[in-house]
């Protein structure tokens, strides 16, 4: 029998046992702090936030599987095992709800709907005419499973697509691919609409500061819906504030929830969302967990295993 440890410290976690139990029929699923003894025998982790130190002390978990596609809450327990595998969520449902978060908010920023709603609070008629999607240059910075789906749900718009990894990706029609830290530079260059999809490792906490923000065209736009560690908030705002940047969508932040009284919820410029872009969702996520565990089982490579070097 498969024992399910699960984890997460939220309202709404009722409706995770029974897409278990529908994925996995007989599974053992105890919900934290019911997690039972480490002599119950093998389990695997699926685990959002879990409390420091708690991973380690049931040495019965083979693998751990992050709720969401972001691993920093795991590997931020330095008393989490260097030999267990962690596995990043990367379901369908996930990279669903990203790519309609991202289409909705490149269109956004396209069509200058946060100027838009600036305009109508003020009871301002300000008709505003923006070009054509094929003129609008999108950078995805990241291009992994989710920003895959982004450009997927892109390219039918005829935006002109390119993407920035840290590594070379397959040459495919329509993306523009740049590669490592040589053309970095040029990628920020050419974007006019930037999504933010890069994990959180020493080397992107603060990527994008005064000095990167600043190589892209003027009234350029971010999205970021990655880490929230990505961008150097101070930068960002003094280059909105300067008309170097038009508008930015902030789904993430390096501490959450922002807080209540923190000046940015009151940016003309800024649009806030509480880290909702993609939500994962019980019914894909229990499937995606039942097929890597037979994968396990199996003495297969799961999908997704982390590397703990690259921090991805």
């Amino acid at each position: 029998m498969t024992r399910i440890l699960f984890y997460l410290d939220e309202p709404g976690k009722e409706v995770w046992r029974p897409a278990f139990e529908a994925a996995m029929p007989g599974v053992d699923f105890r919900d934290y702090p019911n997690w039972g003894s480490p002599d119950d025998g093998p389990a695997y982790a699926f685990a959002w936030e879990p409390e420091l130190g708690l991973i380690a002390k049931y040495p019965n978990i083979r693998a751990v599987f992050s709720l969401g596609a972001g691993v920093d809450h795991l590997t931020r327990d330095p008393d989490l095992p260097a030999d267990l595998p962690i596995i990043r969520m990367s379901d369908n449902g996930l990279k669903e709800g990203m790519a309609e978060f991202v289409l909705m908010t490149v269109l956004m920023h396209h069509r200058f709907m946060p100027r838009m709603l600036v305009a109508q609070r003020k009871h301002k008629w300000q008709r505003l005419f923006p070009p054509r999607a094929k003129n609008v240059r999108v950078g995805i910075l990241g291009y992994g499973a989710l920003g895959i789906a982004c450009a997927q749900a892109l390219r039918p718009l005829d935006y002109r697509l390119a993407a920035w990894s840290r590594t070379a990706k397959p040459a495919e029609d329509g993306i523009e691919h740049f590669t490592g830290t040589n053309q970095f530079n040029d990628f920020l260059a050419r974007t006019d609409i930037l999504v933010g999809l890069l994990p959180s490792t020493p080397e992107t906490t603060g990527l994008l500061n005064a000095n990167t923000l600043s190589l892209m065209p003027k009234h350029a736009s971010i999205i970021n819906v990655g880490r929230g560690t990505l961008i150097d908030l101070d930068d960002l705002v003094a280059l909105l504030d300067n008309g170097h940047l038009s508008g930015a969508t902030l789904d993430v932040f390096a501490q959450e929830p922002l807080a209540a009284n923190d000046p940015l919820w009151d940016h003309e410029k800024i649009n806030i969302t509480p880290h909702i872009a993609s939500i994962t969702r019980p019914e894909t996520a229990a499937e995606y967990v039942a097929r890597n565990i037979k994968k396990i089982e199996a003495g297969q490579q799961p999908e997704n295993v982390l590397d703990r070097q690259r921090g991805y």
